[in-house]
């Protein structure tokens, strides 16, 4: 869990803008050419390309290096052999036509399809009987026929009840948009209310009708009229909209064009999640496939320390940082990009432990943390004191012969010094730079500087940084 969201702290604005363009670009192809076959060829592609990424991470080289191959000859005959469907879809009339506008389907629904294929029928005088299914099971009521299962079309319906077609007296049932069954055979309604002029076709069609919920339509070829049959209701058909109607009434809501829209928008919304999911695992991909590592070496910086205290000693004051992500990234990185710090507002007074982790780093967006060296930081604090330290003289070689060091006083004789107090508490004496003894010949004074051996002492701010030394030399006795 904690690599997944340093994985995704990880991605930088750049990245998400790259993965959505190419999800844009990849979706605006698939609008551009769906319904041709260099759609489906491209998907091939796609899966080809999946695999030998796969091929890739499991270590397979024969078979990654054949897959890659294989699509990037592909792609070529791409090229070549779809050149004239690819002009096509590029031979757009503006810019917005090619990057934005959706080219809408014409949808044809069987609704759409009958309606042309009866009047067509009714045209041409040829009879005919079709037979939409309600909810209830036709299978009792109907008898004979033969399997078709073809797509409802306007050819479709002529070619079936066309007069040299064997099947052209029965009737032909459909399921959807597909023609189930045809030369079906019908019951004969035995009602005496029908019109004498009512043939064959339309007693069958009565029939049918009021032993189930199903809309049974009949074309008079003697007549040239459409009839529908509902319930017990034969209602003649006056044009193509009453017949639209009807069929629409029947099958309600679904068969309308709208529904159609509403299935490419569906179909539009599931092709665009794919392409951002298929992009953002082309990015994962290259984006790992190109990852690299570096150290850098950077000052570790405290910050947050009491202001009663003060740092003492460290383990480190610098530390060396692995960071590692594309190659691209880390070519481009300058060393001000990265910082080490370290919180002390918790520190306490004395010898203080830390652990380094990425919450002490900071580095651009798009680079990962590997680790830090050293991960462990000792720190000790104290409290900042004054304290009045006496002076010595550091002397050095010796006097010329016969002569003697009677006498020696450094004025200021202690000087103020300030640190922390487990420093002052070990410190007793304040020394002087060198004096070498063999210069000295005659009594005198002079000026020299206080050397403040630790680092954690300096003078406090109203203290000079030198002493007055006055020496007396006489004469050894013979």
């Amino acid at each position: 869990m904690k690599a997944l969201i340093s994985f995704l702290l990880s991605i930088r604005w750049q990245d998400i803008a790259d993965v959505l363009l190419n999800s844009y670009i990849l979706f605006r192809l698939y609008v551009l050419f769906r319904g041709t076959n260099v759609i489906r060829v491209i998907a091939g592609l796609a899966l080809l390309w999946m695999f030998q990424r796969v091929a890739v991470t499991v270590g397979l080289i024969v078979t990654s290096w054949a897959l890659q191959g294989i699509i990037t000859v592909a792609a070529l005959i791409i090229v070549i052999v779809f050149r004239n469907e690819i002009r096509n879809v590029l031979q757009a009339k503006n810019l917005r036509a090619l990057l934005w506008e959706f080219p809408q389907k014409v949808v044809r629904t069987p609704v759409d399809a009958i309606v042309e294929g009866i009047y067509e029928l009714t045209r041409g005088r040829i009879g005919a009987l079709l037979v939409l299914p309600g909810k209830e099971d036709l299978d009792e009521s109907v008898q004979g026929g033969v399997a078709w299962d073809g797509i409802v079309s306007k050819e479709m319906l002529i070619s079936i009840f066309w007069n040299g077609n064997p099947v052209h007296d029965g009737a032909a049932i459909l399921q959807g948009n597909r023609i189930a069954r045809v030369g079906v055979i019908l019951p004969l309604s035995q009602r005496d209310d029908l019109p004498q002029y009512y043939g064959t076709r339309h007693r069958a069609a009565a029939g049918l009708a009021e032993k189930t919920d199903a809309l049974v339509i009949v074309v008079s070829e003697e007549r040239r009229k459409v009839t529908a049959a509902k319930g017990n209701d034969l209602i003649p058909i006056e044009d193509n909209l009453a017949l639209r109607r009807i069929l629409l009434d029947h099958w309600g809501a679904a068969a309308r064009a709208s529904d159609g829209f509403r299935r490419e928008r569906r179909e539009l919304l599931f092709a665009a999640v794919i392409c951002l999911l298929c992009m953002s695992g082309v990015w994962f991909s290259f984006a790992k496939g190109m990852e690299t590592m570096t150290s850098i070496e950077v000052p570790l910086e405290y910050l947050n320390r009491d202001s009663r205290m003060q740092i003492v000693s460290t383990s480190d004051n610098t530390v060396r940082l692995y960071l590692s992500g594309s190659s691209a990234l880390l070519s481009s990185l300058r060393p001000d990009q990265v910082r080490a710090k370290l919180d002390l507002s918790n520190a306490v007074n004395g010898t203080n432990h830390f652990s380094l982790g990425a919450d002490n780093v900071i580095f651009p967006p798009g680079l990962r943390l590997s680790r830090i060296e050293p991960s462990d930081i000792k720190v000790v604090l104290d409290v900042p004191a004054k304290k009045a330290v006496p002076v010595q003289v550091d002397w050095v070689g010796a006097l010329p012969e016969g002569l003697i060091l009677e006498s020696v006083a450094v004025e200021p004789a202690k000087i103020t010094v300030s640190g922390p107090q487990s420093v002052l508490g070990r410190t007793d004496t304040i020394y002087t730079e060198k004096v070498d003894l063999s210069s000295l010949h005659a009594t005198g004074r002079m000026t020299v500087s206080v050397v403040i051996e630790s680092a954690a002492l300096k003078l406090a701010d109203d203290q000079k940084d030198k002493v007055d030394v006055i020496y007396t030399i006489g004469k050894r006795p013979l």
